[in-house]
């Protein structure tokens, strides 16, 4: 039973198809059918004309941008409707967003697991070579690692900084487009922004539901910035 907030996709291969509706709408009856009962709501619904050997596609970009900033998980109507290109469907996993097939609700994190596997063969082969390298050095007598009491390094305290700067970053660039399209509708104070993010149901960015002027202001500072 489907439950939480979720973001329609749906493609089609050619433009005959997408003016005609062709593929449409059986796509959109199976996502229909995969969310019928529980407790779930539709946020967003993106469709695309496009090649499936193509990976440019900007509504799937602005349907993972719209699951971002609801917290969504992307639901489409059959896994071949992504692609079949199994590195492309591992930059979901990059982009941070979850999603369901309804053909296959099962089986979908398998498969892609089962990519992530083949993607990430080259890295557990340096971290094998490494632990190897490790191995021998220990085994000469070279004393490995350090104080394990000891501080982060000043260094170490910059990297986590400028990793959250970037994550903040990246969700202010999520949220741009819904403040612009507040701002010409009329909506332009922080305090009128904050109210519209919370009529939407868009999450704070520690996942909580009430928003504050302060927040809005931040994050049009570092829009500003960018």
């Amino acid at each position: 039973m489907a439950e939480g907030a979720f973001v329609a996709y749906c493609r089609v291969s050619t433009a005959r198809q997408g003016k005609s509706g062709l593929g449409l709408e059986a796509q959109r009856d199976a996502v229909q059918s995969y969310l019928n009962g529980g407790r779930w709501s539709l946020v967003g619904e993106f469709t695309e004309v496009e090649s499936g050997k193509k990976s440019d596609r900007p509504e799937l970009a602005r349907a993972l941008q719209a699951c971002r900033v609801y917290g969504a998980k992307l639901v489409i109507a059959k896994l071949d409707r992504l692609s079949r290109d199994a590195h492309f469907l591992l930059g979901l996993e990059k982009a941070g967003v979850d999603f369901v097939a309804a053909d296959m609700p099962h089986a979908n994190r398998l498969t892609v697991g089962i990519m992530a596997m083949v993607a990430d063969e080259e890295r557990r082969m340096i971290s094998h070579r490494t632990k190897v390298a490790l191995a021998a050095a220990k085994k000469r007598g070279i004393k490995l690692g350090g104080n394990r009491g000891a501080k982060l390094t000043a260094s170490a305290r910059k990297a986590g900084r400028d990793s959250q700067a970037d994550d903040a970053r990246s969700r202010a660039a999520d949220l741009a487009p819904i403040i612009r399209e507040l701002q010409q509708s009329g909506t332009t104070s922080f305090n009128g922004i904050a109210k519209a993010f919370e009529e939407r149901g868009i999450p704070t960015p520690r996942g909580g539901s009430k928003w504050s002027a302060t927040q809005i202001a931040r994050i049009a500072e570092r829009l500003q910035d960018a």
